[in-house]
Formats: structure tokens, C-alpha cells, sequence
């Protein structure tokens, strides 16, 4: 059986909502994503941070659940952690997307199958996440979610048609998208809270 692991990048989250002290309001995203990788049947949940992340990360993890300490936390170096620790298939998944759908998450792996990566966009702009075959390719850039486009991981590849792009998500970049949440999802309990049910 093939391993998979999707693992949530907890990458700065620069703006909070008024009255949200910002530590409190990303560690709110953080969990609500987190909670939503670990509930996945079909894939091993993970969390990468960066130097000093620590606090977070043991904040928001799961029992047993592999924390990746980056020197650079990036989508790449997520996806080499999860390939050193023994995955075949490994999705990054952006850490400010509380009401992402399980679904979507799946469908960013399912293409590996048959194509070496798969890119799903963010309706806000930039990236929802990233997935790889591993080893990783070489070709596979050394990307920000936050500035990429699906263009930029397709362009990379010898062949555009090895990289899938799979169904948009939105992510919380700004204040515009709260707007975005939609309260008759389940899940994304947390960030419901902060913002007052």
C-alpha cells in the first residue's frame, strides 16, 4: 500500500481580524487544518514549521503526529522531509485554509497515480497546496504558496501534462475573505469561535 502524508505548512500569517490578537487568530487556522489532515483516511497527517516554530506546532499536533523542522519552509522542503521519512507521496497543504473540504485535500493526491505532482490553486491568490511523487523531481521549483501560480510548477516540468491542477479552494490572505467562509461547512471549529460562531 502506498504511503501518504499531507502535510500543513505553518508559514506566516501577517493580518488578523479586528479584536483577534494575531498569535491567537493563526494558531486558530493552524488547528482547524491541522484537525482536518488528521481526520484524512486515506493519508498520514504531518505539520512543517520553521526555526523556533516549536510552540505552535505542539499547540495544533496530533499524538505521533511528524512535526518537519525547515531550515527554509518551503512546499520543496516539506516534500523532501516527507520523502527522507519513507512517504511515496507526499501534498504541503497551506496553513490558512480552515474550511478546506477533505475532499479537495484527496483529490490533491489523487493524480499522482499518474502524474509525478499536482498543484491545486487558491481562490484568494497564490497557492491552496502542492503534491509530489518522491523522490521529488529535480524539476520541482523551489516555490512560495503564497506568490505561485499553477503556471509556475507546470512550466517546470519537462512535460506540462506531468503536473495536474486540481479544483480551487480559497485561503484567509486578507480581511475580504472572511466573506469566504461558508458557516454551513462542517469543520474549521476553531476559526468559527474566534470569530464569534
Amino acid at each position: 500500500m502506498t504511503r501518504r502524508v499531507v502535510i500543513v505548512l505553518l508559514g506566516p500569517v501577517p493580518w488578523a481580524p479586528p479584536g483577534s490578537d494575531p498569535p491567537t487568530w493563526r494558531r486558530a487556522l493552524a488547528e482547524d487544518v491541522v484537525d482536518l489532515v488528521a481526520a484524512l483516511a486515506a493519508a498520514d497527517g504531518a505539520i512543517a514549521i520553521g526555526r523556533g516554530e516549536h510552540a505552535l506546532a505542539a499547540a495544533v499536533a496530533w499524538p505521533r503526529m511528524p512535526v518537519y523542522e525547515l531550515e527554509v519552509p518551503t512546499p520543496r522542503a516539506a516534500l523532501v522531509a516527507a520523502a527522507a521519512d519513507g512517504y511515496e507521496q507526499a501534498a504541503v497543504l497551506a496553513g490558512d485554509a480552515p474550511d478546506v473540504p477533505g475532499l479537495l485535500v484527496g483529490k490533491l493526491l489523487q493524480p499522482l497515480t499518474t502524474r509525478h505532482a499536482a498543484v491545486a490553486p487558491s481562490t484568494s491568490g497564490g497557492l491552496l497546496g502542492v503534491a509530489a511523487r518522491t523522490p521529488v523531481p529535480d524539476w520541482f521549483p523551489d516555490l512560495d504558496l503564497d506568490d505561485a501560480e499553477p503556471a509556475d510548477v507546470r512550466d517546470a516540468a519537462p512535460r506540462r501534462a506531468l503536473v495536474a491542477v486540481t479544483p480551487a479552494w480559497h485561503r484567509l490572505r486578507g480581511p475580504a475573505d472572511l466573506a469566504r467562509l461558508d458557516p454551513a461547512l462542517d469543520g474549521w471549529d476553531t476559526t468559527r469561535a474566534l470569530l464569534g460562531g
